[in-house]
């Protein structure tokens, strides 16, 4: 009689096919879990790189902002005599704003802040840094076509042209801003100067003298991607850039201020 040796451990038996569907299923619920997190963490990413592109947009601009405004007032009538010949000839003297210098009509001259806004500013200055004298505005939708843009416009300054009439050539732009109130001006006492409804322009004796004591500008950026989403949140995405420059502010427009170029 021939004995079969038995093989294997005592008790040994194999898997169920219900426990297997156990393990297959605590398998799908471990992998699905990591492809979540992975798909959770891929948008994220998306998500910080679109905000990153509009910090870039915003940081750009106000750079740009920083390098114009540093020009503000050069060159003006202090760095001339203006008893010598010139040629061409000054520009005729106005005689409208009897507390400005007469010559802020004559494009070799920059009168420094033209007019400001809780969304614009307007000002002039050798910008390329060539003397020539450029007419700069900072403008919320200032071609008027483009709602939620700040604009920037760049143009030679005309002679006998008023300052707040200059032609205007808007180029550089951030777009998908929602922040009402860009601009924030304080004085040389650092009192915060306050902006009634249509803004601060020299063609008052007392406005004058507002634009030519402004020494410091903040300027407060928020843009909000109306294209893409949070996925956690479910809101567009919004990015905030702020700033603040101090003015070597040479003003043309009030006489006998320490800060005036006259």
């Amino acid at each position: 009689m021939k004995r079969h040796k038995k093989t294997g451990w005592p008790g040994q038996r194999g898997f169920t096919l219900l426990e297997l569907m156990i393990v297959l299923l605590i398998l799908s619920l471990i992998v699905g879990a990591v492809f979540s997190q992975l798909n959770l963490a891929q948008q994220r990413l998306s998500t910080e790189e679109n905000r990153l592109d509009d910090f870039q947009q915003a940081r750009d601009f106000v750079d740009q902002f920083f390098r114009d405004i540093n020009q503000i007032g050069t060159p003006n009538t202090q760095l001339f005599d203006l008893t010598q010949t010139f040629t061409p000839a000054l520009a005729t003297p106005q005689t409208s704003y009897n507390w400005a210098n007469p010559y802020i009509n004559d494009n070799r001259f920059a009168v420094g802040l033209t007019k400001i806004n809780s969304n614009e500013i307007h000002f002039e200055g050798s910008v390329n840094g060539d003397g020539t004298v450029q007419s700069i505005v900072y403008m919320l939708n200032g071609s008027g076509s483009c709602t939620l843009c700040m604009q920037r416009s760049q143009v030679n300054k005309v002679t006998n042209v008023d300052p707040l009439t200059q032609a205007t050539n808007w180029g550089t732009e951030v777009n998908d801003i929602i922040s009402s109130a860009v601009f924030t001006y304080y004085q040389y006492d650092g009192t915060q100067v306050t902006i009634p409804s249509g803004g601060i322009d020299y063609t008052t004796s007392t406005n004058a003298q507002i634009l030519a004591n402004v020494k410091t500008i903040e300027i407060n950026l928020t843009i909000r991607n109306p294209n893409v989403v949070d996925r956690q949140t479910g809101q567009p995405i919004e990015t905030s850039f702020e700033g603040e420059v101090s003015l070597n502010n040479c003003s043309m427009l009030a006489s006998g201020q320490n800060m005036s170029c006259q």
